[in-house]
């Protein structure tokens, strides 16, 4: 079971999955009942179930016993039987989780791809769009770090450009990055922390 446990403490957890595994190695892991069958696709089918078997992972080393997740009014996934708040992620072959017993966390995994300079100026504003530049790992960073923030918020109608913000930041292997969501006459701050390597950049709530 390919899994890495990023960093996290007792209060918030990380971790992440190389998927390497076939379907039926995956599914004899979970029980079948809860399978989706409307997911048609060899590869979501995959996420799917590399997903939840990284937060039964999650879940056991935060010393609690995994009863599944389900969905609130706006997708937003919630453990059942738990308080504790968790975030997921997935680009193929990668499928990273968050755990947190305290507050709403949010975590996203991405391959930097050309398509992010096309779409880059409608997620990002002037400023963020000119301390990206044409890099697209920077760009990516970005990316992952707007829908962070749009997870740790949970509700939809956000504009990544106006409601997602995030102050410049100098691009390194790994670093912490400060933002804030701003919507329905609140401003929430964030701390997130981001990972670059040459397969994947992934962004999550910074860990207690």
């Amino acid at each position: 079971m390919p899994i890495i446990d990023l960093n996290g403490v007792n209060a918030g957890k990380i971790a992440l999955w190389h998927i390497t595994e076939d379907e039926n190695t995956l599914s004899n892991e979970l029980n079948p009942i809860y399978f989706p069958t409307e997911i048609i696709s060899p590869q979501k089918r995959l996420e799917w179930l590399a997903g939840r078997l990284l937060l039964r992972h999650l879940v056991d080393s935060s010393g609690l016993t995994y009863h599944g997740i389900e969905k609130d009014k706006f997708g937003k996934p919630f453990l059942k039987n738990h308080d504790h708040y968790i975030s997921l992620s997935h680009s193929y072959p990668y499928v990273a989780a968050q755990i947190n017993s305290s507050h709403s966390v949010g975590i996203d995994i991405e391959q930097p791809k050309e398509k992010l300079l096309r779409i880059a100026p409608r997620i990002l504003d002037p400023t963020e769009l000119e301390n990206a530049g044409d890099d697209i790992t920077k760009h990516c960073v970005y990316w992952c770090a707007k829908e962070a923030l749009y997870k740790i918020y949970g509700k939809r109608g956000l504009l990544f450009t106006n409601h997602l913000r995030l102050q410049p930041f100098e691009l390194k292997e790994k670093g912490d990055l400060k933002g804030w969501i701003e919507a329905d006459g609140i401003k929430i701050f964030a701390e997130l922390q981001y990972i670059v390597t040459e397969d994947y950049v992934l962004v999550h709530s910074k860990t207690d």
